[in-house]
C-alpha cells in the first residue's frame, strides 16, 4: 500500500463497488441535498449510510460523506441531520466548507476535511482551518511549489488537527475544472436562478458562444467557441512531483460519472502511486495510463495545470466527451451457475463477436471488463451473438442476475 491516499467518487452503489475493486483507499459521496451533485439523480439517501460504511469498513476503504455547499437558514436542519446520521453510522468523515457546517460537524465529534471551495491558498489559513479539520484541499490555482511550501511548514511548526496528527493535504489530481476560481461560479445563479455552489450548476460554461462587438456588429475572432470550458486536468503525467512534494490524498473527480469511468481512472492512478513508490515510475507507463483515460468520458486533457504554472488557457474546444471509446448497451444478465462460474446474458440490442471488449456492471458487481474469448449459442459454441440470442459466457468473477453487459468500441 503506497502513502498517499486514493480517494474516488461514489455516485451509486456501483460505482462505491468499482472504486473499492479498482485499489481506492477512500470514497466519496452526497446523501440527499446539500452536496456539490444536489441535482444528480443517483444521490444516495440517509438511509443508505448503513449499508455504505459496511462495505467499506469490509475492505478497509474510508467513507467521507459531502456536506460542502453554500447553506441557507432553511438547510440547518438537514445539514445537522445528514451530520448526525454521519456520525450515528461511523462515516469517517464529511467534507465542508460552510462555517455553519464546519462549526456543527465539530461540536460533535465528527471528523472534517476542508472543501476546495474555501479557496485555501496560504500557511495561515491552514492553521486557522486546523482548529476544525484533519484534512485540508488546497486551492487548485496554487503550483506544486506553494503547495510544497505549506506541507513544509505544516511539519516545521507541527500543525495538528483535531485528531492531534498533523494536517493532511488533499489535492484535486483528475477531472473536469470549473472556469471559476476553485469552482466557486456565480453564472448559473445569475442566468438560471440555480446556484452552482449549491451543486444545482446548468453549465453554462459547456456551451459555445460567441464574442460580437455591439457598436459594428463584427465577431471577433478566438481561437473557439467554447472559451468557458476548460480541458480536464490529469496529472497522471507528474505524480511523481505532487506525491514527492509531501500530498496525503490525490482527489479524482466525477460523483456523477459512470461506474466504467470510475473503474478506468481509480485503477490508473492506483497504478501509478504504487509505481512511483516502487521506484517503477516510468514514461512508457505513464503513455499506456494515458491511453486508458482518454478511453473514457473526457473533455480533452490539460496535462499539468496550475500546479506547474501554467496559465488556464487549454480550452476543451467541443461539446461533451472526447472519450476514444463509446459504450454501447447489449443485454443483461439471465441467470449465474455458481458452480462453473458461468454467466448467461439474453442480447437485447445490436451484436458481439469473439474479441470484442465487453463489461459487466451491476449495483452490487461494479465494474467487471474482459475481452469476449469464447461463448455458447444453443449449447454450441459461436462467433456472433444477435438481438434475441440467449448465450452464456464462462466469466472470472461473480455476476448477478438483471447486471447489464456493455461493448465497448472505438468512438
Amino acid at each position: 500500500m503506497t502513502k498517499v491516499e486514493i480517494m474516488s467518487p461514489a455516485g451509486s452503489f456501483a460505482s462505491l463497488h468499482t472504486a473499492i475493486k479498482a485499489g481506492a483507499n477512500s470514497v466519496y459521496f452526497g446523501i440527499e441535498q446539500l452536496n456539490m451533485r444536489a441535482r444528480a439523480a443517483n444521490n444516495f439517501k440517509t438511509s443508505d449510510l448503513p449499508e455504505i460504511v459496511r462495505i467499506c469498513n469490509e475492505n478497509n476503504v474510508k467513507t467521507y460523506l459531502t456536506v460542502n455547499t453554500i447553506l441557507y437558514d432553511h438547510d440547518l436542519v438537514m445539514m445537522k441531520k445528514i451530520c448526525d446520521a454521519a456520525k450515528e453510522n461511523k462515516v469517517t468523515a464529511v467534507i465542508a466548507s460552510d462555517i455553519a457546517a464546519l462549526q456543527y460537524a465539530h461540536s460533535i465529534g465528527l471528523e472534517i476535511h476542508i472543501s476546495t471551495q474555501q479557496n485555501v491558498s496560504n500557511i495561515e489559513a491552514v492553521r486557522f482551518f486546523a482548529n476544525f479539520a484533519d484534512v485540508v484541499v488546497l486551492a487548485r490555482e496554487l503550483t506544486l511549489n506553494q503547495i510544497k511550501k505549506i506541507i513544509q511548514e505544516i511539519k516545521k511548526d507541527n500543525i495538528t488537527g483535531p485528531s492531534g496528527e498533523l494536517v493532511r493535504i488533499e489535492l484535486f489530481a483528475h477531472g473536469a475544472l470549473c472556469v471559476a476560481i476553485s469552482g466557486k461560479c456565480y453564472m448559473s445563479l445569475a442566468t438560471d436562478n440555480a446556484s452552482a455552489n449549491r451543486g444545482a450548476c446548468t453549465q453554462n460554461c459547456r456551451r459555445s458562444y460567441r464574442v460580437t462587438d455591439e457598436e459594428s456588429g463584427e465577431e471577433l475572432v478566438i481561437d473557439n467557441k467554447y472559451i468557458m470550458s476548460p480541458k480536464d486536468l490529469c496529472t497522471i503525467g507528474f505524480l511523481d512531483k505532487i506525491i514527492g512534494a509531501g500530498v496525503s490524498v490525490l482527489k479524482l473527480e466525477g460523483h456523477g460519472r459512470s461506474a466504467d469511468y470510475v473503474h478506468t481512472v481509480t485503477r490508473c492512478y492506483r497504478e501509478a502511486a504504487d509505481a512511483y513508490e516502487a521506484g517503477s515510475y516510468t514514461k512508457e507507463k505513464i503513455e499506456a495510463w494515458t491511453k486508458e483515460l482518454e478511453s473514457v468520458y473526457n473533455r480533452g486533457f490539460w496535462h499539468g495545470g496550475y500546479y506547474l504554472g501554467k496559465e488556464l488557457g487549454e480550452w476543451s474546444g467541443a461539446y461533451g466527451s472526447q472519450a476514444t471509446k463509446q459504450n454501447e448497451y447489449i443485454g443483461h444478465v439471465t441467470n449465474y451457475f455458481r458452480k462453473t462460474s458461468i454467466a448467461e446474458f439474453i442480447i437485447e440490442t445490436g451484436e458481439i463477436k469473439i474479441g470484442d471488449d465487453l463489461f459487466v456492471t451491476g449495483d452490487n458487481t461494479g465494474v467487471v471488463k474482459f475481452k469476449l474469448e469464447n461463448f455458447y449459442l444453443n449449447d454450441a459454441p459461436a462467433t456472433v451473438a444477435k438481438k434475441g440470442d440467449l448465450i452464456t459466457i464462462p466469466v472470472s468473477e461473480r455476476f448477478r442476475i438483471n447486471d447489464k453487459l456493455f461493448l465497448s468500441k472505438d468512438r
